[in-house]
């Protein structure tokens, strides 16, 4: 047993009395969620749901011809990492050097740290990975000549002859990271080429400030981002800037990646991997990137897309007034950075089925462990001991507040479960 997959009662949600086990054994115990058989709060995700996203990114992607490169940052765990690498995903994408451990335990071998890589310390375990795997390949983004002088000095007082891959970022003003114009990118570009310790391998950028949920507005302003791109791309190419056998061009958050696509395609003097790095959609949400994917449907006229995957189950455990319960879920186990979680169904006390909840059902407040659902009194109101499940806003800041979720078929029976390493 890989003693970080192992669950046991440590883990938040894990059942007290159970005997440690195994992320892939815990179906054994055939725990069921309606059968009151895990505590609550728990998050849990669905397997139809999930199966069904994996695959419909990763046909997204190849009928357009591109790869994907899913941010990691997402969920973190590594028994996700290897069903997306498993499902044909190019490679992975992660924040920090600290998170390519969880991609190394998937087995992933091609890896975008979509972020600048500036200190001492991580040049020192970026390089002592690439000494130790000579199999694994690392881009991370550069966008300053400063960057690239601390680059150079590490190397310098290490006496490292290694050579970095890089992506040069190209950014948007008043946003994020990356070059603000055509000349800084070009100086940029020329800068690492004479580099001896960095590889220029492509452009990347990320579009995801731009999105307003509003196709017009959307289309309008990715597009003056991505022809950006193909500028300064065609000019460093045009300058033999780009070294290695092909050129990454990478995009795309969760929220807009359709519209990045064309720029991804680009015709160069060397083959291109177009890479899109979305990383929520293997369980979507129930909001904001709901919203978000509905455009895309309807600009790209899909008949099927994402399906909400991650809920969050809790329990009615006070109504202390007339149009107040309590549950037992807060800021401690759910999302609520972009919005307030959403009430999707309810199995009352003693019911093996769940059925929609009352469209007056929601939830006003969350505290560290208490979540505030709000109703209109009646015959139809929770009770203690009922089961309220929720939908999320952005999954990321769910995954994070769990260090195991347990894997549920249709019936609400565990079949699996992931860990994750945040």
């Amino acid at each position: 047993m890989n003693p970080k997959n192992s669950l046991n009662r440590g883990f938040k949600g894990f059942p007290y009395a159970a005997k440690p086990c195994s992320a892939d054994e815990i179906g054994q115990y055939g725990w069921n969620l309606y059968g009151d058989d895990l505590p609550y709060p728990m998050a849990v995700i669905k397997e139809a749901e999930l199966e069904h996203n994996l695959r419909w990114m990763q046909a997204f992607a190849k009928e357009r011809n591109i790869f994907i490169a899913p941010h990691g940052k997402t969920t973190m765990s590594p028994q996700l990492f290897r069903r997306q690498l498993e499902m044909g995903a190019w490679g992975m994408t992660f924040a920090t050097v600290f998170q390519i451990n969880a991609g190394l335990e998937a087995g992933a071998k091609r890896i975008i740290i979509a972020n600048q890589v500036v200190n001492d310390a991580d040049l020192d375990s970026l390089a002592y990975l690439l000494e130790a795997d000579r199999e694994l390949h690392v881009w991370f983004l550069v966008d300053s000549l400063a960057q690239v002088d601390q680059i150079e000095s590490w190397a310098q007082r290490r006496a490292k002859k290694l050579r970095f891959d890089c992506l040069l970022e190209v950014g948007i003003e008043g946003q994020r990271t990356g070059c603000r114009t055509f000349d800084q990118a070009i100086e940029l570009a020329g800068c690492i080429r004479s580099s001896a310790s960095l590889a220029l391998g492509g452009i990347e950028c990320y579009e995801g400030g731009l999105a307003h949920c509003q196709s017009e507005h959307d289309r309008h302003e990715v597009g003056v981002l991505m022809a950006r791109v193909e500028e300064i791309t065609k000019a460093c190419d045009r300058l033999g800037f780009f070294e290695g056998d092909q050129i990454i061009l990478s995009a795309g958050g969760s929220a807009v990646f359709d519209l990045v696509v064309p720029g991804l395609r680009l015709s160069l003097s060397k083959p291109v991997a177009g890479v899109l790095r979305s990383g929520c959609y293997i369980t979507h949400d129930h909001d904001f990137y709901s919203k978000m994917l509905h455009n895309v449907e309807q600009r790209e006229g899909l008949k099927a897309s994402l399906l909400p995957a991650l809920e969050v189950w809790a329990m009615v455990q006070s109504v202390p007034e007339p149009g107040l319960a309590i549950l037992s879920c807060g800021k401690r186990d759910i999302s609520y950075d972009l919005s307030l979680p959403i009430v999707t169904h309810y199995a009352a006390k003693g019911r093996r089925e769940k059925v929609p909840a009352p469209a007056d059902w929601a939830i006003s407040a969350l505290n560290d462990q208490h979540a505030y659902l709000r109703f209109a009194p009646g015959p139809l109101a929770p009770r203690v001991g009922d089961r309220i499940i929720m939908g999320i806003s952005h999954p990321c800041t769910t995954f994070d507040k769990w260090t195991w979720m347990p894997v549920v078929d249709a019936a609400g029976t565990v079949v699996s479960a992931i860990t994750t390493r945040f």
